[in-house]
C-alpha cells in the first residue's frame, strides 16, 4: 500500500471520527429539545442542503469533520438553546460526543481484533537473552535455548509462552521442556510479577535467530556483527527462518550492497556489506540458530475475544498514558501530535505491521479525541460537563458569565497555542526526516 493510498485511507478515517463525535452532540442535543439550526458534514463552502423541520443538513466542501449550530448557544434567556436547558440534559449533550468516539473506537479495535493476522509460528521459541537475578536465569536457562512445552502444551509461538506465564498463580511452578544443542532437558520454575511489564514474567527475550558464529575476517565481522545478535531483517525483508533468509540473499546480485539490521541487548545494529562467494561458515561467513519448521500461519480471533481485547484496551488507555509520562517528558514531540503527526504515525503502523493497521489506528485516533475531548479545558467537553456538574450542585444557579467568558477565553488562547507548537512539532519532524521509530 503506497503512502498516498495510506494518506488518504488516514483523512477519510479522520472525517469519520470527528463526524462520529459531532452526530454524538447532535442526537443528544435534539433528544434534549435543543433548537439546532444546522448539522453540517464537513466546512463551508456549502456544496448541498436540505432543510427538515427546524433544521438544515448541509454538506460541504472542506472534508475535515462536521459541525453542529444552534440557536444561542450560550444565552439561558434565549428557548431551545442549550444553555437554557437544566444541567443534567447539558452534561448529557457535551458528554454524547466523546461517548460516540469511545463507541467507534470499541467497533473499530474489535474490528481490527477479528481481522485474520499473520503469525509466525514454529516448533519453540527461541530465548535470545535471560535477565540476570531472574527466574530464568536461576532455573539455567541460556541465550540459544529453544522452550519446546510448557505444563506439557506445545509452545509454537512467543505468544503461547508469554500468555501461559502471565496466566500463572502467584507463587505457581511451571514446567517447561527445553532443547539445547539437540538435547531435551526438563526444568522448573516460578514465575515472578514484573512490574515494567505489568505482568508474570520468567526474564527472557526471545528471538527468531541467533548468530552462533563469526568468521573472522569475513564481511559480518568487518561489517560489526557479533555471536549473540539476532538478525531481524534482510533489505528491509523480515527474516524469520533459514529458508527465508536464504531466499533473500539469493535475490542480491554478487557484488550488491546487502543490509543486514540485527539486535544487541537493547540497540538496533545496521551492518552494510557487499556479498561475496559464500565462505565456510555458510550465509557471508556466519553460522545462525534457527527454530525449526518455522513459517506464517494466519489466524483469526472469536468474536468475542476479540470484543474483549478492544474493551480492555480501552479500559486501559488512561492507565497507560499516565505510565507514558516519563517517555513524555523525555520526547513531548512524540507523544504530543496533531493530524499532520498522526497521519505520518498511520502511516509507518502500515509500513511496519500492515494495511490492517489503518482500522486500529483509526480507532486510536478516534479514543484520543474522546480523551481530549474529557479534559475540562474550555472550550472542550469536559469543560461544559463540569460547568453543568458544578451547577448541577448548586440546584441549577447559574456561574458568572463574566466568570465563565474569561475561562473560555483563556482556555481557547491555550488550546490555539497548542495547536500551533504541535502542528509546528509535526512539520519539523517531517522536514528533518524524523520518525516515530515503528
Amino acid at each position: 500500500m503506497n503512502v498516498i493510498t495510506v494518506l488518504a485511507l488516514f483523512v477519510v478515517a479522520l472525517f469519520l471520527v470527528v463526524s462520529l463525535h459531532e452526530l454524538g452532540h447532535f442526537i443528544a442535543a435534539k433528544r434534549a429539545g435543543v433548537r439546532v439550526e444546522e448539522f453540517g458534514l464537513g466546512f463551508p463552502p456549502r456544496l448541498l442542503a436540505t432543510k427538515r423541520g427546524e433544521t438544515v443538513y448541509s454538506l460541504n466542501a472542506i472534508p475535515i469533520g462536521a459541525f453542529v449550530r444552534s440557536v444561542a448557544e450560550d444565552d439561558p434567556a434565549v428557548p431551545g438553546s442549550l444553555a437554557s436547558m437544566g444541567s443534567w440534559a447539558r452534561f448529557v449533550v457535551y458528554a454524547a460526543g466523546p461517548a460516540a468516539n469511545i463507541v467507534l473506537a470499541f467497533l473499530l479495535l474489535g474490528a481490527f481484533f477479528t481481522l485474520p493476522e499473520d503469525v509466525i509460528v514454529g516448533n519453540g521459541v527461541m530465548v535470545y537473552r535471560v535477565a540476570e537475578d531472574s527466574p530464568a536465569g536461576e532455573a539455567g536457562i541460556e541465550s540459544g535455548d529453544l522452550i519446546l512445552e510448557a505444563e506439557g502444551e506445545s509452545i509454537r509461538k512467543w505468544g503461547d509462552i508469554q500468555g501461559r506465564i502471565s496466566s500463572s498463580e502467584e507463587g505457581e511452578e511451571i514446567a517447561l521442556l527445553l532443547q539445547r544443542d539437540g538435547v531435551k532437558r526438563e526444568l522448573s520454575l516460578v514465575p515472578e510479577f514484573d512490574a515494567d511489564l505489568g505482568r508474570r514474567a520468567i526474564g527472557v527475550t526471545l528471538c527468531r535467530n541467533l548468530v552462533s558464529e563469526i568468521e573472522t575476517g569475513s564481511a559480518v565481522d568487518e561489517a560489526g556483527l557479533k555471536p549473540g545478535d539476532t538478525i531481524l531483517s534482510v533489505n528491509g525483508q523480515i527474516v524469520y527462518s533459514e529458508e527465508g533468509m536464504s531466499d533473500v540473499l539469493a535475490s542480491v546480485g554478487m557484488g550488491e550492497e546487502i543490509r543486514l539490521t540485527a539486535f544487541r541487548e537493547r540497540e538496533k545494529v545496521i551492518a552494510n556489506i557487499v556479498k561475496e562467494p559464500t565462505s565456510a561458515l555458510g550465509a557471508m561467513g556466519m553460522e545462525l540458530l534457527w527454530v525449526d519448521g518455522t513459517h506464517i500461519e494466519q489466524v483469526r480471533l472469536p468474536l468475542i475475544r476479540a470484543s474483549y481485547l478492544a474493551g480492555s484496551f480501552i479500559v486501559d488507555m488512561p492507565s497507560m498514558i499516565v505510565a507514558s509520562v516519563p517517555l513524555i517528558r523525555e520526547d513531548p514531540s512524540k507523544a504530543l501530535v496533531g493530524p499532520i503527526g498522526a497521519g505520518q504515525l498511520t502511516v509507518e503502523a502500515v509500513r511496519s505491521f500492515g494495511p490492517s493497521n489503518v482500522v486500529f489506528m483509526a480507532g486510536i485516533i478516534s479514543l484520543g479525541i474522546a480523551l481530549f475531548n474529557f479534559l475540562p479545558i474550555p472550550p472542550l467537553d469536559g469543560a461544559g460537563m463540569l460547568v453543568a456538574l458544578v451547577e448541577g450542585t448548586r440546584r441549577g444557579k447559574r456561574l458568572s458569565p463574566r466568570m465563565l467568558h474569561l475561562a473560555y477565553s483563556a482556555g481557547t488562547a491555550f488550546l490555539i497555542s497548542l495547536m500551533v507548537l504541535v502542528t509546528y512539532s509535526d512539520l519539523l519532524r517531517i522536514i528533518t526526516g524524523g520518525s516515530f521509530g515503528l
